[in-house]
């Protein structure tokens, strides 16, 4: 029987990239997201998409409680403003502690329910470099320290459950890299090894081994993929 995959933000970006991967696989694919203008798999057999805006954090269980058994949750949907501190207005800090740290950690709580019936199931949150150094956007890099947190949390919740992991990538190419304003972009290509930034695909990959195949003793952890950029 094919496993069944939830992507949040799967219709651009990284989360593009994973729906490629989880097709190559033979996966069915629950894909959430706001709109899907232009997404290349709108009619693809094994992929549902669902429009849902995951700032509506009370609608969240009715939706999971829809959806049937899920095998592996990804927990990709995310925002960031690139704004100053004391001049960030308050319903973009409200719109992101909703939808990079309310979201996610709403949609583990519910699919995990289901997981831990069945004794199995996993679960991978995209993070980001930023929840680990000081970080110029200081809500982003709260909620993204704060989601890396939740995953260790989860995973001493879980036991031997659900395997729950975490990714922090540097700067990928995708369309969040145009927020970054032009002069911290360049500096930080200073720092990587490779002097370019991720590609969204790397990203995924990384993701996807996490959430099938890498060893379950890799668990409560987050994965750095930064180049260098952020050696420890």
């Amino acid at each position: 029987m094919k496993k069944t995959v939830l992507i949040t933000g799967g219709n651009k970006g990284i989360g593009l990239e994973l729906a490629r991967e989880f097709l190559r696989l033979d996966y069915n694919i629950i894909v959430l997201a706001r709109d899907f203008h232009n997404f290349e798999f709108k009619n693809h057999p094994s992929i549902t998409t669902i429009s849902f805006d995951l700032t509506n954090i009370g609608e969240i269980a009715k939706l999971v409680s829809s959806l049937g058994t899920i095998d592996i949750l990804i927990n990709n949907a995310g925002v960031m403003y690139s704004l100053p501190y004391n001049n960030y207005p308050d319903d973009k800090i409200e719109s992101m502690l909703k939808l990079n740290i309310e979201a996610p950690v709403k949609l583990i709580e519910e699919v995990s329910k289901k997981m831990i019936e069945k004794g199995n199931g996993r679960i991978v949150n995209n993070a980001s470099i930023a929840g680990q150094i000081g970080h110029p956007d200081i809500w982003y890099g709260i909620t993204k320290a704060g989601l890396i947190n939740a995953t260790k949390s989860f995973s001493k919740i879980f036991g031997d459950k659900i395997v729950i992991n975490a990714v922090a990538p540097s700067p990928v190419e995708t369309e969040m890299l145009d927020v970054i304003p032009k002069e911290r972009r360049e500096a930080f290509l200073k720092t990587v090894i490779s002097k370019r930034f991720a590609k969204p695909e790397e990203v995924a990959k990384t993701i996807v081994w996490l959430a099938t195949e890498s060893p379950e003793y890799i668990n409560g952890t987050c994965i750095d993929i930064n180049n260098g950029s952020f050696p420890r």
